[in-house]
């Protein structure tokens, strides 16, 4: 079952259901600005600079929609969390130079015995910590607010245009680079909005850090005096060209090393998605496989898959280990050299044992400070690979909606009919979104109140027009003109069964409550599932423990619920046997007698419960309509001949 995706109102009465109940509760769904024109590589650019371009311009896709957070469509609070977190960093800057120069007047009152000045700053070394604990704390919680706002924001308008206008359908039906986007959504979009909050924090705490004792270091280390032939040679600040030094080593070695880390952690993800994909597939699709016995087969496609997730995670793991012998070397080094460097001026009495104290701790926040890409490479690299993945998605969502606003390019067009017709195909032709043609030129008007089966073999596009009509299905010329006090209810051939209450799944998509439980169950005992009326509370895995003949007549009772103007049947009664397909025919007649049915069907059977039958027929370039035929009353000459039939089955011994 679907709503109606035209103009028309929708089985509930609104429009986009569904979307505004997924929606989180602070998150914008308003993009602030149009998404960006698609960038084509020049044909002059080898396939590795087109492959660049294609990751620059994902890179760029992906912060012009994420920035808007902080605009004027985003959310209230980011402006004041992301001050209060800078005025934090800035502040925990300070505490940490306070405890700095107690190093320094700590030791310095150790090597004078003066055990006065120690009790003193021990006194003071409290507060100190306790503010640098609860400023750090309270910098933790302010970037996590921001990072699980953002993320709930920028979630909600991607969900938001996901859904819209039948775009997650729709994805499936074109080529490009948007595989599993729940995946995307879900796990992607998590990193690409936690990372850049840690990182920003990180480089504007590192810049203040540096900044702050590059100076201390300047300050006490002074000048180095090396005796060099006979010569004096004076190196201004020797401790801020010694530390700069060593981070400006190991920050390239650290990138050299690590060149290819954003393309593993790419293929990584890639790979982690389809992995979940298949395993997904899987369940969903248990009993076909219990059935056929294809166990193996699918635990073979399941080792192929895991077997790729282990060859990344091991290309992954050298990555690592290359930085991580790098990064753990430096850390274990950093803290001694400042001590070697100033044990000279010490030892000839140019410095105090508070001052070379002073200068390792400085020493050794700067090296961090400008350490920190060294540090973060790896998480970098992932959120560079998971910016990517989502931006796929956003470019793929941009090509629909930018199909949907531009009258050039060639799309089926919607509006309200004129006169008595209750739907109108107006020289409707639909084709795929390469242009390849489906079906063409169809002209159909159906008045309120007919029963039309659209027939014709297999592949000459029935669904595919069905879809058209129900707005699922964009691509073509033509116009399905729809009337605009009318709601639309579709049926396909296999119902969709949301988690949770029985109840639910009947009054899906409408809230569960909308409906009394006697309501409910007067649905199912009509449909002829009265022995699940007392489960109708029940949670359970409801799409796996019905069969498709149960969930087809679940189907049905949806539909007495909502009680719409016209009915889209895709072969909605495959499941059931042809005397269930009947009394379902027969209840929806006698419940809804005034109903427009437009019936997708392969069996014969199902002409007695129609007034007008139309036939598709596969040609090359497209299906056309080649018949248009009145039916008329045939059902008591359907139900004599079974009557017949019966007493001869009867009559046999």
């Amino acid at each position: 079952m679907t709503d109606a995706k035209l103009n028309p109102k929708s089985v509930d009465g609104t429009e986009e259901h569904g979307a505004e109940k997924s929606r989180p509760e602070e998150a914008s769904t308003v993009e602030a600005a149009p998404p960006p024109d698609p960038i084509e590589p020049s044909p002059e650019l080898t396939p590795e600079e087109a492959e660049q371009a294609r990751k620059r311009y994902l890179l760029r896709r992906f912060w012009i929609s994420a920035r808007h957070y902080w605009g004027s469509s985003g959310d209230r609070l980011a402006w004041p969390c992301s001050i209060g977190l800078l005025v934090m960093i800035c502040m925990n800057v300070g505490f940490q130079y306070g405890i700095n120069r107690w190093n320094r007047g700590i030791f310095d009152a150790i090597e004078r015995h003066d055990a006065g000045t120690v009790y003193y700053l021990s006194a003071v070394f409290v507060p100190l910590v306790l503010g640098s604990v609860a400023l750090v704390t309270a910098q933790v919680y302010v970037r996590m607010m921001i990072q699980r706002r953002w993320r709930s924001w920028l979630t909600g308008a991607v969900i938001a245009r996901w859904l819209a206008n039948g775009r997650y359908y729709q994805l499936n039906l074109i080529g490009g680079d948007h595989k599993n986007p729940e995946a995307r959504i879900s796990e992607d979009l998590r990193i690409a909005t936690e990372a850049p909050v840690d990182f920003i924090a990180g480089v504007i705490a590192a810049f203040l850090s540096a900044s702050t004792f590059i100076v201390v270091l300047w300050t006490i280390g002074g000048a180095l005096e090396l005796p060099v032939a006979g010569a004096t040679i004076t190196i201004p600040g020797f401790l801020v060209v010694t530390a700069v030094i060593y981070a400006v080593i190991t920050s390239t070695v650290i990138a050299i090393i690590g060149r290819h880390f954003v393309q593993v952690s790419e293929v990584k993800n890639q790979v982690e998605a389809e992995l979940r994909y298949t395993l997904t597939r899987v369940r969903e699709n248990g009993e076909s496989i219990a059935l056929l016995g294809g166990e193996e087969e699918e635990r073979s496609d399941l080792d192929k898959t895991f077997s790729n997730v282990l060859r990344q995670w091991a290309l992954l793991a050298r990555q690592h280990m290359r930085t991580t012998f790098v990064s753990h070397g430096s850390m274990l080094i950093a803290p001694v050299v400042p001590l070697l460097l100033c044990a000279p001026k010490f030892l000839a009495g140019g410095m105090t044992l508070g001052e070379v104290m002073q200068a390792a701790s400085a020493f050794a926040i700067v090296q961090h400070a400008f350490g920190w890409l060294v540090d973060n490479y790896p998480r970098l690299a992932d959120w560079n690979a998971c910016a990517r993945r989502i931006a796929s998605l956003m470019t793929s969502l941009d090509g629909l909606e930018r199909a949907e606003q531009n009258d050039a390019l060639r799309r089926i067009k919607h509006s309200q009919t004129q006169g008595n017709a209750i739907l109108n195909l107006n020289d409707l032709s639909v084709s795929l979104d390469d242009g390849t043609a489906v079906v063409k030129e169809t002209h159909v008007e159906i008045v309120p109140g007919e029963r039309v089966l659209v027939a014709g073999e297999s592949g000459s596009g029935k669904s595919t027009l069905v879809r058209a009509i129900a707005g699922l299905w964009p691509w073509g010329h033509g116009s399905v003109d729809f009337h605009a006090d009318r709601r639309l209810f579709m049926l396909p051939q296999r119902p969709y069964i949301p988690s949770g209450t029985l109840r639910r799944a009947v009054a899906y998509p409408r809230a569960a409550d909308s409906w009394t439980p006697e309501e409910i169950t007067t649905a199912l005992t009509k449909v002829g599932l009265d022995y699940l009326n007392e489960k109708i509370e029940e949670e359970a895995p409801w799409d796996q423990i019905l069969s498709g003949g149960e969930k087809q007549r679940l189907a049905f009772a949806r539909l007495l619920l909502h009680n719409p103007d016209i009915i889209v049947l895709d072969e909605a009664t495959s499941a059931l046997d042809e005397k269930s397909q009947d009394s379902m025919m027969e209840m929806v007649i006698d419940e809804m007698p005034t109903v427009t049915i437009i019936s997708v069907a392969h069996r014969a059977e199902l002409e007695a419960f129609h007034s007008r039958k139309i036939t598709l027929e596969r040609r090359e370039g497209g299906a056309k309509l080649v018949s248009d035929i009145d039916l008329g009353p045939r059902k008591g000459r359907r139900n004599l001949i079974l009557r017949v039939l019966d007493s001869r089955r009867s009559a046999l011994p």
